[in-house]
């Protein structure tokens, strides 16, 4: 995996947009039986994957929406929040989940500052950094559920849907969960396989070798 560029806000910007823009016809596509079905999160069904889409996404659209006031906010009230809001969009239908992301996307399209604004660098709540780090966890996180959400369903996509970029930010974020004196570079395999893993995830090809245990995700609030 190679280094991203210097400004990974273009393309986190262009990515993002079309992984939800992808995500909403193939939910339209899903039965209420599919929402209801087991996820590979534990705990969680399809609902509550999507849920979890829409809750991120709006937690990122608070945060832009601080920022172009001058304040810094914390992303959620409490875990407990958080929580609930997960378990009850997860008893949307269908129809509900499709127009939640839909709105979700189009707030989002008009709320992100444009490339080389400087509100990028303004700070955030967000694990206390700026905005730029609101995108690209929002980037994160609708790929990487995007898989999650569809998986064992008609619709179901898997991680060549991540392209070099996202695969190789993925590799810089959670290199952390890798034990002292291992890195991304010692791993053998697929790029994406490699990134699938390092992600919680079972890759499409088995990775070779012994594979290390793998810490916690890097982040401030626990993360499926």
């Amino acid at each position: 995996m190679t280094s991203t560029s210097t400004d990974p806000v273009p393309h986190a910007l262009a990515d993002s947009t079309a992984a939800l823009e992808a995500l909403l016809p193939a939910v339209g596509r899903l039965t209420e039986a599919d929402l209801a079905g087991p996820s590979p999160l534990p705990g969680w069904t399809r609902g509550h994957v999507l849920s979890h889409i829409a809750g991120i996404g709006g937690a990122m659209l608070r945060q832009t929406e601080a920022v172009e006031r001058g304040e810094v906010v914390p992303v959620y009230a409490s875990q407990e929040a958080r929580e609930a809001g997960i378990e009850a969009g997860a008893r949307r239908t269908v129809a509900e989940h499709l127009a939640v992301l839909e709105r979700l996307g189009a707030d989002l399209a008009g709320a992100w500052p444009e490339p080389g604004s400087p509100l990028w660098a303004a700070p955030s709540g967000y694990r206390g950094g700026p905005l730029s780090g609101c995108l690209l966890a929002w980037w994160r996180e609708v790929r990487i559920h995007a898989v999650d959400a569809l998986a064992g369903t008609p619709e179901a996509v898997g991680y060549e849907t991540w392209d070099d970029a996202l695969c190789t930010h993925l590799g810089e974020f959670l290199a952390v969960r890798l034990p002292d004196g291992v890195t991304v570079a010692d791993l053998a395999g697929d790029p994406r396989d490699v990134t699938a893993w390092l992600a919680g995830r079972v890759p499409g090809t088995p990775l070779p070798g012994d594979l290390p245990e793998l810490g916690p995700w890097p982040s401030a609030v626990p993360a499926r």
